[in-house]
């Protein structure tokens, strides 16, 4: 007889757009035993990708921190002991009175956290209240999406966003640096669905991601020159007279000086020479593009994501690329246009759950890409005394993994993890807490990819002594002596609170124009609650973009007042071939590290399923350069910089070009057979708007593994 499950509304906590709703059925003992996709969720229809399938495997593992730890081994050696939760909070609060109490002063306590778990509460809520009011320095959270954030803003006033689930009625569609089958794969099945009705699929990317080796058309541009490429393309339609003059004398603010520019400065033999695409190859695309509803009977819609950012030029490049819509016209249409996040969509009040105005006058901040000179005591103000990590993986995740590693090694840091796993960089930490999975807490959820909110009930009781976020930073804040009236507010009190549905908030309730006005806990927690927007939304049809002077900024007043280029332009990389031949000459390979499908980030890759799936660690290489090298299929081989070095094995083949070698990530560096993943190789070089991360800006050289180098 099949035993009679509780179902619980959950929702996928990890750092992807389709923020997927799930179901998880919990038996009588307070088990669960069945975890499924919600079929009721209007955009993720009831399927969860391979990682989150198997959840349960993650949430039940053998190796779930369950009970705080302390230190009893050298730092890095994983050597740990138990301790009560009382001796764990009060040995931290010990510590950041004492460092806050020094000539150093609180601002060399300093935070460290990301995506571990998108949930507006263990995201960023009394975290950073507590923070705040401590006086701690200020973390920048640059690692994945300023650039292109910052990119956006510039044209758009927001980030590049439209209805996706109309974008059914686009029928040319191109994933723009998105590897979406496998990251954004709800999204795939609406590019899918859309194809069925007659669209073409594109995908530009330098690597033939298995996005790519399932479309219509793979454009293998040359990593990091998307900004010529869209240059070049506006030079076309130009020159063929294909714009829509109405849309842009109505709506725009720069036409004459951007058509002046891409006329005499990016002609489309030079974007070929930049790019390494044919000049046919960019006139095709052009064409395709610009003339998408004659041709395929619909308009056009650029998918865009995050490896298209992760370079010297960066936010130039998204800023860049956001201005097409413009010309074509395609922003008139619902579910064409742009499409970077939905996250503005959303009017969560973000100042209510993080208390802002409690932040110390002068306080610095660190940009959290730059943890290695922070931990190094290279960067202004205090040296970094007392570290605190959740939600986050530094030792593997972060830019120059080896300064990174010696900075946690220091013993006179002072470092907390509070994690569901004893990480890489857990086994630097003095003090090790163990932390809830998402069936185990409660939060609630915006989306970066659709426009519902969603609560994620509890499900399960916490396993052995693990607390979320908030109730470890209550119990942090307490022992600091803190004001009870900032912590002692309840998970669904603070959830409440950021939808407007309470009177403790830091702002008038949202007016009746608001895309949240009226949504409620109680609605979210029965299931998802679409926001306040139309079927069909089309946010810039009739212009009124949010920038100053309401319309497509062309030409930005902003940046011309910040002394950069006021129009888009073609920034290459930082370590660019055709830019630094110096460089070049002596590593000539640009080395991109996308995340292996069977992970998110370094989440997962604990997983004895996940890292059977993952395989070994792979560098994906030409025959060209292969050859060059004396390099087989399935030979290991070494690749390396002035930065570092990792071993992988060769897989010689076209899913890449020449002058171009993919290695998938990431990796903890426990799993691996020396001690390092990619990052060991990465940079801490900062885009150009944003300051977020340039990963895929990295010039390497590959060896046998055998041969000295």
């Amino acid at each position: 007889m099949r035993r009679e499950l509780t179902t619980v509304k959950a929702v996928c906590p990890h750092d992807c757009p389709d923020t997927c709703g799930m179901v998880v059925g919990v038996d009588a003992t307070g088990w669960a035993v069945e975890l499924r996709g919600d079929k009721d969720h209007p955009f993720t229809h009831g399927f969860l990708c391979q990682k989150v399938a198997n959840y349960l495997d993650r949430v039940y593992h053998p190796d779930r921190l369950l009970h705080p730890l302390k230190r009893v081994g050298k730092k890095g050696s994983g050597k740990f002991e138990r301790i009560s939760w009382e001796a764990a909070i009060r040995e931290i609060t010990d510590r950041f009175k004492a460092v806050a109490a020094s000539e150093d002063g609180p601002q060399a306590i300093l935070p460290y956290s990301y995506a571990g778990t998108m949930g507006k509460l263990m995201y960023g809520s009394l975290d950073q209240r507590f923070f705040h009011r401590l006086g701690a320095s200020l973390l920048d959270r640059t690692i994945c999406a300023t650039a292109g954030a910052a990119g956006c803003d510039v044209t758009l006033g927001t980030r590049a966003m439209t209805d996706p689930e109309a974008a059914v009625n686009s029928r040319y569609i191109v994933n723009w640096g998105s590897n979406t089958a496998v990251t954004n794969t709800h999204f795939w099945r609406i590019e899918h669905e859309a194809r069925k009705r007659g669209a073409r699929i594109v995908t530009i990317d330098p690597y033939k991601s298995p996005t790519a080796a399932k479309s219509d058309w793979w454009i293998p541009i040359r990593p990091g020159t998307d900004a010529a490429l869209a240059l070049g393309v506006m030079h076309i339609i130009w020159r063929e007279g294909w714009q829509d003059d109405a849309y842009l004398n109505d709506h725009c603010v720069g036409v004459k000086e951007l058509r002046e520019r891409v006329m005499t400065e990016y002609p489309v033999a030079k974007v070929s020479h930049i790019t390494g695409l044919s000049i046919s190859e960019i006139e095709q695309f052009a064409r395709e593009y610009a003339l998408a509803d004659e041709l395929f009977g619909g308009p056009a819609l650029i998918r865009l994501n995050y490896g298209l950012q992760r370079h010297g030029g960066g936010g130039t490049a998204v800023r860049t690329v956001v201005c097409l819509p413009a010309l074509t016209g395609d922003w008139r249409h619902a579910g064409a246009g742009a499409l970077l996040s939905t996250s503005k969509a959303y009017s969560f009040d973000d100042n209510y759950l993080t208390r802002p105005d409690l932040i110390p006058k002068g306080t610095r901040t660190v940009n959290m890409i730059h943890l290695a000179e922070a931990l190094h005591g290279e960067l202004p103000g205090p040296p970094v005394k007392a570290l605190y990590v959740y939600n986050s993986n530094p030792a593997a995740v972060n830019p120059d993994q080896s300064r990174v590693l010696s900075g946690l090694a220091r013993e006179d840091l002072f470092t907390v993890v509070h994690d569901q796993f004893q990480t890489d960089t857990a086994d630097y930490a003095d003090i090790v807490l163990p932390a809830t999975s998402q069936l185990e807490h409660f939060d609630i959820h915006n989306s970066y990819g659709h426009l519902y909110v969603q609560a994620n009930n509890q499900a399960i009781a916490p396993l052995g002594e693990s607390k979320p976020n908030t109730e470890v930073f209550r119990l942090l804040a307490r022992a600091m002596g803190f004001e009870a009236e900032l912590f002692d507010t309840s998970d669904e009190e603070l959830a409440k609170g950021s939808l407007g549905d309470s009177t403790s908030r830091s702002r008038d309730p949202k007016g009746s124009d608001s895309a949240m006005a009226g949504i409620t806990l109680e609605a979210t927690k029965a299931g998802p609650v679409r926001l306040n927007l139309p079927r069909n939304w089309a946010p810039f049809a009739e212009g009124k973009f949010p920038t100053p002077s309401g319309k497509c900024e062309l030409y930005s007043e902003r940046e011309k007042r910040a002394g950069r280029d006021p129009l888009p332009h073609y920034a290459p990389p930082h370590e660019d071939p055709q830019t630094k031949p110096e460089l070049a000459a002596r590593y000539p390979l640009q080395l991109l590290t996308p995340p292996a499908p069977q992970f998110l980030n370094s989440t997962f890759a604990n997983l004895d399923h996940a890292r059977k799936g993952a395989g070994e660690r792979t560098l994906e290489i030409s025959p060209t350069d292969a050859a060059k090298r004396g390099i087989a299929d399935g030979a290991m081989v070494s690749v390396f910089n002035g930065r570092g070095r990792f071993r992988a094995r060769a897989i010689v083949g076209d899913s890449v070009k020449p002058g171009v070698v993919v290695s998938l990530g990431l990796w903890w560096r426990k799993w691996t057979d020396d001690g390092a993943n990619c990052n060991t190789t990465t940079s801490t070089a900062a885009t150009d708007l944003g300051g977020g991360a340039t990963f895929f800006d990295n010039l390497v050289e590959v060896t046998p593994a055998s041969r000295a180098t």
